[in-house]
């Protein structure tokens, strides 16, 4: 139980059904006042219409892919299937209504000519429009509020062109498609965390501590991991954060780093963490691993596309800004995070992120032998692979580092004792958020979800 079982045949069959809920009173109509068997069956027409109305409710409402165990996933599944009726149903109810309005236009031209009028077919097409709105309607808001793959731009693409002829079919098309492949990977997706629960695969000897890069936090309601810290936990994982504030220099996010690892395991009883770390957050565990005293109390870490050996870009920007610029910049971010609770100092957060001071003060910290550490690299083929602003980033700091990520360079990743280089299908790459799920999109050749969970279950089979 859990995955889609998509039936076109039913689908199809659905659409008929909806096509003759919608039209049927053209031949009831013609049946009843043509002579005939059902001449002078004036009363079974509203009993025949009231079954149609009964059936398109049942259409409309009744529950599907009940086999899914996700709510959120049978209502999207649920709206793909109203858009499909939607279009199946309207294409062949289009044409009908076309050879009525021929007939009408010609009485001579068919025995149903003289019977039907332009008052009955109009009230049929408003019914008929009604209808299919709402279904439409339906689907669209369903598919709207629960899909993650959609985003923002085609939603407002779609919504703005909907009204445009042609350009409203190309559109829904794009959603059918996006949509219809969603419901199929994430039905996939929950059938197998669902087959293999019982193994508890990411289950690991100590807790997983993850820990964020610069200019970010850890926020209860939209988490900077994406959908990764779910799938882990599903999997049987037990996940801390690291809290630190989103932009101090490697130093002052360590001493936060340290303290709260040590809280988790003097309140946890834990005696060691196994520490996941995006960005800078790597630099972050390293210093507070080989200067602060912590490494005790670790039993892995693992960096995320971190910048060991620092990025030129960022070093060439320091160096060419004007200081008021640089100071302009950063008052305004030290401003807004202040209202929030934080003591941010921006230009010393990204001054450690720079070549000069990684590989000066940072890339040779040590890390005691008892302590496995591995790290993790990606790289975006094109500009427009990345979301923004990474895609924006992505030439410039190519022009200054070479192949990267949209922020860090290949070359700045390899660290510990095991490195994995990430690569997609195509020619669109992973970037900087792609490796931590910030965007939530399923990329082709890449499950960011799964990464992480062989990942943890690599740890876990290494006894930590």
């Amino acid at each position: 139980m859990g995955e889609l079982k998509e039936n076109r045949g039913l689908r199809v069959f659905q659409a008929l059904l909806l096509f003759l809920c919608l039209n049927a009173w053209a031949p009831l109509w013609l049946a009843v006042r043509a002579g005939g068997p059902m001449a002078g069956m004036a009363w079974a027409r509203p009993v025949i219409l009231a079954a149609c109305g009964v059936l398109y409710l049942l259409l409309l409402f009744t529950p599907r892919h009940r086999e899914l165990p996700d709510k959120t996933l049978r209502r999207m599944a649920k709206g793909w299937e109203q858009l499909w009726l939607f279009v199946l149903s309207l294409i062949p109810a289009a044409l009908f209504q076309g050879a009525l309005a021929v007939c009408l236009s010609a009485p001579g031209l068919t025995p149903w000519g003289g019977i039907l009028s332009w008052k009955v077919w109009l009230l049929g097409v408003l019914v008929l429009i009604l209808g299919e709105a709402i279904f439409f309607w339906a689907g669209i808001v369903r598919v709207y509020v629960t899909s993650v793959q959609l985003g923002i731009t085609l939603r407002v693409l779609a919504a703005a062109f909907g009204w445009v002829p042609i350009l409203h079919l190309v559109y829904l098309g794009k959603v059918l498609s996006v949509v219809g492949e969603e419901v199929r990977f994430e039905s996939a997706k929950q059938a197998l965390d669902r087959a293999r629960a019982q193994d508890a695969v990411c289950r690991t000897r100590y807790p997983i501590l993850l820990v964020h890069g610069v200019f970010f936090r850890d926020l209860r309601y939209f988490n900077y991991w994406g959908r990764i810290p779910a799938a882990l936990e599903q999997n049987g994982a037990v996940l801390f954060y690291g809290n630190q504030q989103s932009a101090l220099p490697v130093a002052e996010s360590a001493r936060e780093l340290a303290e709260r690892i040590r809280t988790i395991c003097r309140e946890t009883g834990c005696e060691k963490l196994n520490v996941i770390a995006h960005s800078k957050g790597g630099l972050d565990v390293r210093y507070a691993a080989a200067r602060l005293g912590v490494a005790p109390f670790l039993a892995s870490v693992t960096t995320i596309n971190t910048p060991h050996r620092g990025c030129e870009f960022a070093e060439y920007l320091l160096n060419t800004l004007p200081e008021s610029q640089q100071q302009a910049i950063a008052g305004t971010y030290n401003a807004a995070l202040r209202k929030f609770g934080e003591t941010p100092d921006f230009l010393s957060a990204v001054r450690d992120l720079t070549a000069s001071r990684c590989q000066a003060e940072f890339d040779p910290l040590p890390m005691p032998a008892n302590v496995w550490t591995a790290s993790v690299g990606s790289r975006l083929d094109k500009a427009a692979g990345g979301k923004f602003p990474l895609n924006f980033t992505y030439h410039l700091v190519k022009g200054f580092d070479g192949p990267n990520d949209g922020l860090v360079a290949e070359t700045s990743f390899r660290w510990g004792q095991k490195y994995t280089f990430l690569t997609g299908e195509g020619e669109r790459g992973i970037s900087h958020g792609d490796v931590v799920d910030l965007n939530r999109e399923n990329i082709p050749g890449f499950d960011v979800r799964e990464f992480y969970v062989g990942l943890v279950s690599d740890l876990r089979e290494r006894g930590l």
